[in-house]
């Protein structure tokens, strides 16, 4: 029994420890899978179980300046990481390019970005609180929490093992896409009056398919270029991109083509 506990606490500590970044691997939220898997796992339950039902019987909760000044903040956060990502990827091989896991300012620098990127999607997940509360059922869809309960795992992932590099590139552009995105949000926050004026929430789906495309051409160069970059992320990478193009063209057909048809 000791010696399989000790065999046990040798794979958490190569896994968790050794394969780590050693920048990052001591930050908040950053030590163990556990505490990311367990707020994916509230937010699986309350978004499909829990919430619904004490939802199921109340009147829904309008939330207009909780909406406001969380989409200001999300937009403010997005920006800020757009410009983190031009500075970093000013001095990067579009091609590939690897990690730096010095302790170079720079290098920190971005490190210290990815984990930010991190910590956002992990707010994200209030997107689909804020639909529960206010009863918006048919925003709740497989696309919407499929996507919120895996980028921040992935997040983790990436900002635990390899915060830097070629990877950087899906979050600079993702950022962006929320720049757009949250804005729109933020200003439907206002009400009827300004949301008449909203004209262009379709492009925001079709931004986010151009994302995807954009991304899948970028990763496709681990395949035939080494920087010592792990190649091995692809698979990983690609199937997503293309998973989530698939959910988004899905979502954009049903919600914007069929009505123009009726």
């Amino acid at each position: 029994m000791a010696n399989m506990n000790a065999t046990e606490n040798d794979v958490w500590n190569f896994l968790f420890v050794e394969l780590a970044d050693p920048r990052t691997n001591d930050w908040f939220l950053m030590k163990s899978p556990v505490p990311i898997f367990s707020i994916v796992g509230l937010y699986l339950y309350f978004v499909l179980s829990w919430g619904p039902r004490y939802m199921r019987d109340r009147k829904p909760f309008k939330l207009e300046k909780t909406l406001i000044v969380y989409n200001f903040i999300q937009v403010l956060l997005s920006a800020w990481m757009v410009y983190e990502g031009c500075v970093a990827w000013r001095n990067y091989n579009w091609r590939c390019q690897p990690v730096d896991h010095s302790f170079a300012p720079q290098a920190v620098r971005e490190a210290r970005g990815v984990y930010v990127y991190y910590l956002a999607k992990i707010s994200e997940l209030l997107d689909t609180v804020f639909f529960v509360l206010r009863k918006n059922e048919r925003q709740v869809t497989f696309l919407h929490v499929y996507h919120h309960s895996v980028m921040p795992l992935i997040s983790w992932g990436t900002t635990k093992y390899y915060p830097g590099g070629h990877g950087t590139f899906i979050g600079w552009i993702n950022s962006f896409v929320h720049i757009v995105m949250y804005t729109y949000y933020f200003l439907s926050a206002f009400g009827p009056k300004v949301q008449k004026y909203l004209w262009w929430k379709s492009h925001i789906t079709t931004l986010q398919m151009v994302q995807f495309c954009m991304v899948f051409i970028h990763q496709t160069q681990l395949l035939y270029t080494d920087c010592g970059y792990p190649r091995w992320t692809v698979c990983f990478t690609l199937p997503n991109a293309i998973f989530f193009y698939y959910l988004f063209n899905d979502f954009y057909q049903k919600s914007y083509k069929r009505n123009k048809k009726l």
